[in-house]
């Protein structure tokens, strides 16, 4: 349960490869000489390694431990696709915290050409559970005549979650909740989001709503003018490969984090785990080139969850120094630059100290 006022504590969930890689770069900004406090860390060993040697007893405790603490900071890690292995953490961790809604967030990065001339920020707020994930499947009969069934649910809780949160993350951002399910091919399993989401819309007067199909929302992104924010609610399956296009309609992945939120009764956070959207990249694993960006970022929006005005700082110094680093030209080689992961990083917590130094002298 998030508690205002306790000294907070993040559960730092290590990867694999390159992800944890990555994490360690973003724990270095969140040092409490670059940030001005301290931060607890507690730290769970989730590489597959681990995970098969504790048969996945330790993603269940990390994940008592992220239900205690209200925060978790999460390195990519990876899923073997071998049956009967220990699988997906990020499945368990989902399960074991309720977690209702992952928000990836599309954004300019400097530099990076965008798809239709898109600038404003989108944010797909989606399902973590239920639909085609996790859904029961079987084939009955046998040669040309084999026939595949598969029965998945959603609820109407998650549903109302994935809504209230489109409209709160919208009015916070002055967007508008763009988008939905294919509700009149579906009007009684996807129908039941559309409801909700209708009905968060009268609870958000203010907030600019308009209502799509799921196919025309991809087809209207592109024609997108970029001139407001946009959020998009969706299901489990529909928002997994949405957020892939809204990323790369910015050109890279790079610039965004990705979020799983679970919520109290009055749909308030009570556990925020944050990561990067990208996965372990092999390839690049102990060569110090990869883009450390988006783990970066991934920790800036975990300290804006913690709803203090010193890491509030922190968090608005982090996501503006990462930006400025790039848009002067400090950029890893996927982004057209030769800085080093680790060069990248300096770069960012150079600037967070500066910022926070300075912001901190104009108050006294």
């Amino acid at each position: 349960m998030i508690r205002l006022g306790d000294k907070k504590s993040i559960v730092v969930l290590k990867g694999d490869q390159t992800g944890q890689e990555l994490l360690d770069e973003a724990l270095r900004v969140l040092a409490p000489e670059v940030i001005g406090f301290d931060i607890e860390f507690q730290s769970y060993d989730l590489s597959l390694e681990h995970r098969r040697a504790t048969n996945n007893e330790v993603v269940y405790e990390a994940a008592r431990a992220m239900k205690e603490a209200g925060y978790g900071l999460k390195a990519a890690t990876i899923t073997p696709e071998e049956k009967g292995d220990v699988g997906s953490p990020n499945a368990i961790l989902r399960k074991e915290i309720d977690g209702k809604v992952i928000i990836r967030t599309g954004r300019r990065i400097p530099g990076v050409h965008p798809v239709a001339g898109i600038f404003a920020p989108i944010s797909v707020i989606r399902m973590a559970v239920g639909d085609a994930y996790g859904a029961k499947e079987w084939r009955e009969g046998e040669g040309i005549n084999e026939v595949s069934y598969r029965t998945e649910s959603i609820d109407r809780k998650t549903c109302r979650a994935v809504a209230e949160y489109a409209f709160r993350h919208a009015k916070h951002t002055n967007g508008k909740v763009f988008g939905g399910p294919k509700y009149t091919v579906s009007p009684v399993y996807e129908g039941m989001l559309k409801e909700e989401m209708d009905e968060a819309s009268k609870r958000y007067p203010d907030v600019p709503y308009e209502p799509q199909l799921i196919d025309a929302t991809y087809a209207l992104l592109l024609s997108n003018p970029g001139d407001q924010p946009l959020v998009i609610p969706a299901l489990n399956r529909d928002g997994d490969c949405l957020s892939d296009l809204v990323l790369q309609l910015y050109g890279s992945i790079a610039g965004s984090e990705s979020i799983l939120i679970s919520f109290d009764e009055d749909f308030n956070p009570q556990v925020v785990m944050a990561e990067a959207p990208h996965g372990t990249a092999p390839s690049l694993f102990g060569k110090n080139v990869a883009n450390p960006m988006a783990m970066i970022l991934a920790s800036a929006s975990l300290l804006s969850h913690f709803h203090e005005t010193k890491a509030s700082s922190a968090s608005r110094a982090i996501y503006e120094a990462t930006i400025e680093a790039v848009r002067e030209g400090v950029r890893t080689a996927d982004l057209g630059g030769s800085a080093t992961t680790s060069e990248f990083t300096d770069e960012v917590i150079r600037k967070v100290q500066s910022k926070l130094d300075v912001w901190s002298s104009l108050q006294m």
